[in-house]
Formats: structure tokens, C-alpha cells, sequence
């Protein structure tokens, strides 16, 4: 999806051990998928930041 923000500071971007490549985790129904591929978007609507100092944060 390029255009989109860096997917690569996305939460939802991961490693897959078995396909063995990074994609996308969020988990779309058919409504939510269909929006996001039809309408024009200048960024992900699903992008959260990445994190690890906020996530260490919150362990404390």
C-alpha cells in the first residue's frame, strides 16, 4: 500500500515465520476491508505508532 504511512512503524506490522515475510495483523471483517480498498485514503487508517519505550512504560 504505498502512499500509506511507513508500515514498518506500525504495530501491526510483523514477521510471519511461516510464509517467512512481514504483512499487516489487523484484523478486518468484509465491510471494514472493502472501505479500506475502495476509498481514496492519503494514510492508513489503522496505523498505531510502534512503541517499545511507551510499552516498557506501562511494565513499570
Amino acid at each position: 500500500m504505498t502512499g500509506y504511512n511507513e508500515c514498518e512503524n506500525c504495530c501491526y506490522y510483523a514477521y510471519d515465520d511461516d510464509s517467512e515475510e512481514y504483512s499487516c495483523t489487523v484484523t478486518l471483517d468484509e465491510d471494514e476491508y472493502y472501505k479500506l480498498v475502495n476509498e481514496n485514503h492519503k494514510c492508513c487508517p489503522y496505523f498505531r505508532s510502534y512503541d517499545e519505550y511507551g510499552i516498557v512504560k506501562k511494565q513499570m
